[in-house]
């Protein structure tokens, strides 16, 4: 392993999500929604995790505590998008590919898209108050977005993406973040979409950037109830990653085999590799030891220097709080192993 350093080369951060804590479910109020954001930030930077995030706890609705609103949060607020459908516009979506882990759309578009009410600026600045460590801030991507979506406007997905890659970055332009992480979960099941997807972030990735934000994308192949559902590989999607105008990428390893990361040598060296090094669909806590040898592995295989970040595959959000706590002090502790950090 490399000799001791003082300063972490390697930056631990999160990918987004945290579990709701149970007492904003059962009391939901503004003060307990800044009360729990103020308590997850809290929780990891006291783990000793470098970049944070607010938990995604900005999308919070009582009406569907369950879930992080990756979708709903984003598309219900912008112009052009209605939540009507017919009954057979809900038959024909739950027929779609790649739409097997949805029961209902989350709006119909019916007009040309705005950004309406939605008011990224105000989240961001909310959380980032409440951060002492670098603080990081998520948005669901364009390509995942208008996949979701009935269209009646536009005839045509990739037109509907460009759009909301439009809207988005209009908000996004505003943002107060260090980093700001665009999360594509679609696509790693749909590689064949690879160049319009990547014409419609690049939008929000340039946005990010002009804002003074480091861009970063989020890629992962599912964590819906916990499950994995799209299929893929790291391979087919290398030509979408070298095509993001993006500082690095976030990307889901520990999950995978391990013969995937080969294909992560034709990554371009400009773009930082953010490496999944403990699994969010199982329950048991990485050792110190697990973490380290995971790095050690990347960087032997890909190149010394090559890992920027570590992470967890994915969100938090269907974990108990106590793993998911114990798995990010896990990061912090393999990473230190593996840089010769004294605890």
């Amino acid at each position: 392993m490399p000799a001791p350093s003082q300063a972490p080369r390697i930056q631990t951060t999160v990918v987004g999500s945290y579990p709701v804590p149970d007492w904003l479910v059962a009391a939901p109020s503004e003060q307990a929604l800044m009360d729990a954001t103020r308590v997850v930030i809290g929780t990891q930077e006291q783990a000793g995790i470098d970049v944070v995030c607010d938990g995604e706890l900005y999308r919070f609705d009582i009406n569907h505590p369950e879930t992080n609103g990756m979708i709903e949060y984003f598309v219900r607020p912008m112009d052009g998008i209605t939540q009507r459908f017919s009954f057979d516009d809900l038959i024909a979506y739950r027929s779609k590919s790649g739409m097997k882990f949805r029961t209902r759309p989350p709006g119909t578009v019916v007009g040309p898209i705005g950004h309406g009410s939605l008011d990224l600026p105000l989240a961001c600045a909310r959380a980032k108050a409440l951060a002492r460590h670098r603080f990081k801030f998520t948005v669901t991507g364009p390509h995942m977005l208008a996949k979701t979506l009935i269209d009646k406007h536009y005839g045509d997905v990739k037109a509907v993406a460009q759009a909301l890659g439009d809207a988005l970055a209009e908000q996004v332009k505003h943002l107060d973040a260090d980093v700001v992480q665009v999360d594509e979960a679609n696509l790693p099941g749909h590689a064949g979409e690879w160049e319009w997807a990547a014409s419609s972030i690049n939008r929000v990735l340039d946005a990010a950037r002009a804002a003074g934000a480091v861009p970063a994308v989020h890629l992962c192949f599912g964590n819906y109830g916990g499950q994995t559902i799209q299929k893929g590989t790291w391979g087919q999607l290398v030509n979408y990653l070298n095509a993001l105008h993006a500082d690095h990428v976030v990307l889901e390893c520990a999950h995978r085999p391990a013969g995937e990361l080969e294909a992560l040598r034709d990554l371009r060296p400009e773009i930082g590799l953010g490496l999944g090094v403990v699994d969010i669909k199982a329950t048991d806590v990485e050792s110190a030891e697990a973490v380290a040898r995971a790095i050690e592995r990347a960087e032997k295989l890909l190149g010394a220097g090559r890992v920027r970040y570590i992470h967890p595959d994915c969100g938090f959000w269907m974990l108990k709080r106590t793993i998911a706590d114990a798995k990010m002090r896990a990061l912090k502790q393999g990473r230190d192993l593996f840089e010769g950090i004294a605890a």
